[in-house]
């Protein structure tokens, strides 16, 4: 992301809703299996309810029907996952709408809600190591929520349709799963919406079929994906398709905005893929949204979005956490620099080689600013939620990734970061795992000092 402003417990739950006999008819009170349930959430640092225990899901499979004149969407969730424990219970992560039926391995499944988590019983209990499906019917009005940072996500109602982004929790406001970045899985997601409107999302687009006046846009993303990378654009966009080398792009442009930016999208892959390895997707593009549709960029898997016609260090640093976010996805929400500090250090690159200011003459500058904000709070410990895309997080993320290129020299400075997207390809990552990774890439060079002073330290360093 970019340019952004910068419980009771299950048993306490469990027996008041079977106590409410208003609730009886709607919720699930007893049954369950053997087992004990998951929980309500992973404990992340900043979002402890974000995600839920005792499963990995694998895949979604999503049917969404979207009118935008009335703002109702009707979606049915298919979820396959793979239980981590003995489960008599689970959650999802879903906030508003309204669930009108659930079902485990095609029976009838009790469920219940508080706050942001359906909880489901299945009729049977699960096992431990049991691939099952469990299939959620839902419909009603999707909510656009506000960020501890004062941003909106969610489900963003736009002039001719909708626009979905999900950074950090706005994805659970359309669709149930298990929303945290530690559970990432493979996506079909078929949205159908009024003849003459495009459904855009992530992945490629496998099927467009008219019927009725209303028209369904199926899109497959089969690489691992976290669900806030996830989205769905809705509206009367004007389509370019093309390629960036062998890799197929698809783009995807508000008629009222300029798309000529786009064609550096060619460019800026190959010098990414050049700088940081393979691409690890399997096509690429744009969405360029309507002005006011949103304030912000979002680095949406494989087709960032973008608030109105994007200039080119904004078009990298999108395309850079196709790298680092998005492949190498971290593993809580305070692993937050490992994407932006790299995507940052991305735009101080692009600038180096295309004859502007070295990396270190903007380093050097960023040093000598006058601006407190930069030395807030450590890149790897924000403060709190609100904090996650503040400037320490991205700019002295940056400058962590320029020291570790000083010490080490550029020619392992560029092996070191290739290895890394290629050793955490689709997967997750932490700060800790990146630290033992240089360290042990380039074990005789002594990082103590970068780690200390640049990454934890509090303030601003002594000069370098």
């Amino acid at each position: 992301m970019v340019s952004r402003p910068r419980r009771i417990t299950v048993v306490s739950r469990f027996v008041r809703l079977c106590l409410v006999p208003a609730l009886l008819a709607l919720t699930a009170c007893g049954g369950g299996g053997h087992g004990s349930p998951g929980a309500p959430g992973l404990g992340d640092p900043y979002f402890p309810k974000a995600g839920n225990g005792g499963y990995d899901v694998s895949h979604y499979a999503l049917a969404l029907d979207y009118a935008p004149d009335t703002r109702r969407l009707t979606g049915t969730a298919t979820i396959t996952a793979r239980a981590t424990q003995h489960l008599s219970a689970f959650d999802l992560d879903l906030k508003g709408l309204t669930v009108d039926d659930v079902t485990v391995e095609g029976e009838r499944a009790r469920w219940d809600r508080e706050g942001q988590e359906l909880t489901v019983r299945p009729p049977e209990g699960l096992d431990d190591g049991e691939t099952f499906e469990v299939r959620v019917r839902y419909s009603g009005t999707p909510r656009t929520i506000t960020d501890p940072d004062g941003s909106q996500e969610g489900w963003l109602r736009t002039e001719s349709g909708a626009l979905a982004l999900g950074e950090p929790m706005g994805s659970m406001t359309w669709f149930p799963g298990n929303h945290h970045p530690a559970d990432k899985a493979s996506y079909d997601i078929a949205v159908t919406v009024p003849k003459g409107l495009r459904a855009v999302s992530n992945g490629e687009l496998t099927g467009e079929r008219t019927r009725a006046g209303r028209t369904t846009f199926s899109w497959r993303s089969a690489e691992p994906m976290a669900g806030y990378v996830a989205t769905v654009a809705i509206g009367a966009y004007e389509i370019r398709r093309s390629t960036a080398g062998d890799v197929p792009v698809y783009t995807a442009v508000d008629p009222g905005e300029d798309g000529a930016s786009v064609d550096e999208l060619p460019d800026v892959m190959e010098w990414a893929e050049y700088n940081f390895g393979p691409y690890p997707f399997s096509s690429t593009g744009v969405i360029i949204a309507g002005a006011g549709d949103s304030d912000y960029a979002l680095e949406t898997q494989n087709r960032p979005v973008f608030p109105g016609a994007p200039d080119t260090e904004l078009l990298v640093h999108e395309i850079a956490h196709q790298w680092f976010g998005n492949s190498v996805t971290p593993k809580t929400w305070r692993d937050m620099w490992l994407n932006e500090g790299f995507a940052t250090y991305a735009e101080w690159l692009w600038a180096e080689d295309q004859g502007g200011d070295s990396a270190q003459e903007t380093f050097e500058a960023l040093y000598d600013s006058d601006d407190a904000d930069l030395w807030a709070f450590p890149p790897a410990e924000p403060p709190g939620a609100e904090h996650i895309s503040d400037r320490p997080v991205y700019d002295r993320g940056a400058m962590v990734v320029h020291k570790i290129r000083q010490t080490v020299g550029d020619d392992a400075f560029y092996d070191l970061v290739q290895g890394w997207t290629a050793d955490r390809r689709h997967g997750n990552a932490s700060t800790d795992d990146f630290t033992e990774y240089v360290e042990q890439r380039a074990p005789d060079e002594d990082f103590g000092r970068i780690w200390a002073d640049w990454l934890y330290g509090e303030g601003q360093p002594d000069r370098p």
